[in-house]
């Protein structure tokens, strides 16, 4: 299996949290009222999820090895716009969540905020999953020998191993830092 093979399949994972965000942000904008409980999941599933797992494994893995390759220059401002995404997806879930807090507090105008980050999310990542997908992933895997994708695929799963560990020490480490 290629390295990008398990990355594709979080993808469709990541489709259908954007789905369902889509539809809550559809029932936000009907009903004029937010779910703090919805998007606290959502949020919990896009940063450990999608962010640190899933964009963590590119990142720190596929495009640090690509980075050591004679990358055509389309293909390097591929992956350096891939990047940029990434970090607009982040800064995107954390104003996100400060409208949240912001609504819950009783500003009604933050309502509008959660409306925007959220037609950000589930604007920005079907174009950024079909770039990768169907336009990245499986050229720069030509740059990989057999050897060297069978290497990356053991660190990726490695690195998933370690996920759930990292995820509960830092709520460990938040609920001792509480208060």
């Amino acid at each position: 299996m290629m390295p990008v093979g398990p990355l594709m399949k979080e993808h469709r994972v990541i489709e259908r949290m954007i789905q369902l965000l889509r539809r809550e942000s559809r029932r936000i904008a009907e009903e004029r009222e937010v779910d703090p409980a919805f998007l606290d999941a959502a949020v919990d599933f896009i940063r450990t999820y999608a962010d640190r797992t899933h964009h963590g494994k590119e990142e720190d893995i596929l495009f640090r090895d690509l980075a050591e390759k004679s990358l055509s220059e389309e293909e390097r401002e591929t992956m350096e716009e891939l990047v940029r995404e990434h970090k607009l997806a982040r800064e995107t879930v954390g104003e996100l969540v400060g409208a949240k807090q912001r609504y819950l507090e009783g500003d009604a105008e933050a309502l509008e905020t959660v409306l925007e980050k959220l037609d950000v999310l589930v604007t920005m990542y079907p174009d950024h999953i079909e770039k990768e997908d169907k336009h990245f992933f499986l050229p720069v895997m030509e740059y990989f020998s057999e050897a060297e994708q069978d290497d990356m695929l053991e660190e990726m799963w490695e690195f998933d191993r370690g996920m759930i560990h990292e995820k509960y020490y830092s709520v460990v480490e938040r609920l001792e830092n509480r208060g």
